[in-house]
């Protein structure tokens, strides 16, 4: 049996204050430390970081500047293996250079003979053939992969790559649980306008929304704005800003802020935002105290999933969509189509019949929140069979 601390790199999208990517990155230390404490092996993970400071103070963690080459190339060297995920790693939507970059430092850990694990990834969209070769033939030789969901897994096929070699588990966050000493209170972040009268017999609904900037035009802002105003005048509403990226998130949530105007006080509401929330740990006690959440990042939703708060997605991208089918729900509408009635009427919906969509939906996110650990399993099992 092992016990000599074995570092192993993690390769992500982190220090980019990103609360979903940081709830991956936490999700998998948090895995790590719970499989290989029950093996009896310890593992040392080095978080390759775009503020290195910043994540080894967050987590507890060593960290290295993933743009500094050498310190990568020692990171590695000294390393018994590379991570590489979770999150939308290998997709070319948002850059051109992102497939590069992550290929890149999984070869240079296969060039220096270290084992390579594909951690929980969502593959795609890959629109430039020419990447389909080189994904194929870096991850023939990775040691263990798995997708977050079928479509990945397809899609990998597509390439060339056998699909048995891939095995399908949910996204890490599924796995993330609130400490005891962070269980939801009263507090509710910055409240904007005036505080509702607590002698009113209507309680608002507290509301999650998590919303990004995409459509150049900002009409799927704008139509979550009247659907949150026409849903306010049916039943009060504390509609909760989340933003999880920062700073762009927030800017994205004060917009729609302002298209509501006073509209959701003078229906006897409020509206509030937390933007400091930056641990993910942080964002996901937010979460677990609202009663529905709107979300268009990914990760708001999984944290909704998580914590059984019923939830309504917008699509802006298939990874939306594919992870509401594995709750056993369907978007409300794409950003480019966005509907104001849709969206209240199926705020209304969540919010009347809350209790009725966290049982349909129990055994679903249960046996996803079991499974999320797989990965973290299978990797203690490599290195303790080393051992």
């Amino acid at each position: 049996m092992v016990t000599t601390p074995q570092k192993i790199v993690i390769s992500g999208f982190y220090g980019f204050r990103n609360s979903g990517d940081e709830a991956v990155l936490q999700s998998i230390l948090n895995a790590l430390r719970k499989q290989s404490q029950a093996a009896g092996i310890t593992l040392a993970p080095v978080v390759l970081s775009i503020d290195p400071e910043w994540t080894a103070a967050t987590y507890g963690v060593e960290s290295v500047h993933r743009m500094k080459l050498g310190e990568v190339r020692r990171a590695i060297s000294e390393s018994a293996g590379l991570i590489s995920g979770g999150g939308s790693l290998l997709q070319d939507v948002t850059s051109s250079k992102t497939i590069p970059y992550y290929l890149g430092i999984i070869k240079l850990a296969q060039w220096m003979g270290k084992p390579v694990f594909i951690y929980s990834q969502g593959i795609g969209p890959v629109n430039r053939k020419l990447f389909h070769p080189l994904i194929k033939s870096i991850f023939r030789k990775c040691v263990y992969i798995s997708v977050r969901d079928d479509q990945s897994r397809l899609l990998l096929q597509s390439m060339g790559l056998s699909i048995d070699k891939v095995e399908v588990v949910p996204d890490p966050v599924m796995g993330l649980e609130l400490p005891e000493d962070m269980q939801p209170g009263v507090e509710k972040g910055t409240l904007i306008g005036d505080t509702p009268d607590p002698g009113l017999q209507v309680v608002p609904a507290t509301v999650g929304v998590s919303v990004r900037f995409w459509e150049q035009s900002r009409k799927e802002l704008d139509a979550l704005a009247e659907g949150l105003v026409k849903a306010s005048a049916v039943q009060p509403l504390h509609v909760h800003f989340l933003p999880f990226h920062h700073s762009a998130d927030n800017e994205a949530s004060r917009y729609v802020m302002q298209k509501l105007g006073r509209s959701i006080e003078d229906n006897g509401g409020s509206v509030t935002i937390r933007e400091d929330a930056l641990h993910p740990l942080q964002m996901l006690r937010e979460v677990s105290q609202c009663q529905a959440l709107i979300g268009m990042r990914l990760h708001s939703l999984i944290y909704a999933a998580g914590q059984r708060v019923p939830l309504m997605g917008v699509s802006y991208d298939p990874k939306i969509d594919h992870f509401l089918e594995r709750v056993d729900c369907q978007p409300v509408g794409k950003t480019d189509t966005l509907e104001a009635d849709k969206v209240a009427a199926g705020l209304l919906e969540l919010l009347s019949s809350g209790e009725r969509w966290k049982q349909e939906r129990e055994p679903l996110i249960a046996a996803l929140t079991q499974e999320a650990e797989a990965p973290a399993r299978r990797i203690v099992q490599y290195f303790g069979r080393k051992g």
